[in-house]
């Protein structure tokens, strides 16, 4: 499927074709709700969304480096290092030998991906070198503009839109942010590990909860009830971020549209997970059960084929009418 959908893209240069596959790997390997919706792309479009996501994931990976080898400096060094390089490949400054990068800054080229969603990313990842904690969610959203609402508009030209760009943007945006917030309530308990904490302390505080009560539960497995319905709380943060997201499936190329709404779906569907467990985030991982990713896939492919067979009818030209000429033609 690789050399399908680097030839669909027309991706010929062999050092391009390599790096586009290790950031295909990077998706596959990590991300499999996302890549899972991606593969309903048309094929000549993934390579650019693997691109994408790719470099956010070897970002992210640098900032949660927990390994007794990377201290706070050395991983503060690696991600100057990334943020140079990204700036150099990004405005033809020399080749690099990073294939990430070397795949981020083609598909930013080819699509015309503005630089500054580039530059905004880099700040947010550089914030979770020395931040641990939001006090509102205003200063969450600040910094997820960068970390998350990005990712929607870096998606938007790989996607294409049937309305203005700028009429979806900001649905785009708000679904980078929902998919976080979701990330966030699933990964409370891994991310305290690390000595973050992503939901909004004022949110938590409401429910009589803060980081020694969740550290307490963490560490001993006990719970209480404070924690739960904070998480609730949270919870309906998100679902009401997902309906500021919602309006702009309707705006993407239809084609587009059954792999976004499919991430859409499974996404959700983790908040129905961890609702339904409980809200147990900070003791047990919230999975979507594998019939339930089944049924959405299922679901997401029957709409591609529908998309895939609109776009085809809209392209081929009706016949003549008998005996009389052709309205296409000029007279």
């Amino acid at each position: 499927m690789t050399k399908r959908e680097l030839d669909a893209a027309g991706i010929t240069d062999p050092r391009l074709r390599a790096a586009y596959t290790r950031c295909r790997l990077l998706n596959a390997r990590h991300g499999r709700t996302y890549f899972l919706a991606t593969r309903l792309l048309p094929a000549d479009r993934r390579p650019a969304v693997h691109a994408l996501y790719g470099f956010a994931r070897w970002a992210d990976d640098i900032v949660d480096d927990t390994g007794a080898q990377a201290t706070p400096a050395e991983r503060a060094a690696a991600l100057t290092r990334l943020d140079r390089l990204l700036r150099r490949a990004l405005t033809g400054g020399g080749p690099t030998e990073e294939p990430v990068v070397l795949a981020l800054a083609d598909t930013a080229d080819r699509y015309a991906i503005e630089p500054a969603h580039f530059t905004d990313f880099m700040a947010s990842m550089r914030a979770d070198l020395t931040v641990t904690d939001y006090a509102t969610y205003a200063d969450l959203r600040a910094y997820m503009h960068g970390s998350a609402a990005v990712i929607g508009l870096q998606m938007l030209p790989v996607l294409g839109t049937v309305t203005a760009r700028a009429l979806a943007a900001p649905h785009a945006a708000a679904l980078g942010v929902a998919f976080q917030l979701t990330n966030f309530l699933r990964d409370v308990g891994e991310d305290l590990d690390r000595g973050r904490i992503y939901l909004p302390a004022d949110l938590l505080a409401a429910h009589g909860v803060h980081r020694d009560l969740l550290l307490w539960s963490r560490h001993t497995g006990r719970r209480d009830p404070r924690i739960p319905a904070a998480l609730r709380a949270a919870e309906d943060l998100t679902r009401a971020v997902y309906r500021e997201a919602e309006p702009g499936l309707a705006m993407l190329d239809p084609v587009a549209r059954p792999c976004i709404r499919t991430a859409f779906l499974l996404y959700r569907n983790i908040l129905d997970a961890i609702a339904e467990g409980g809200y147990a985030v900070l003791h047990r991982r919230a999975v979507v059960s594998r019939r339930r990713r089944a049924s959405v896939a299922a679901d997401g492919l029957a709409r591609v084929l529908s998309a895939r067979l609109g776009a085809r009818r809209a392209r081929t030209p009706a016949p003549a009418p008998c005996g009389g000429p052709d309205p296409r033609e000029p007279g």
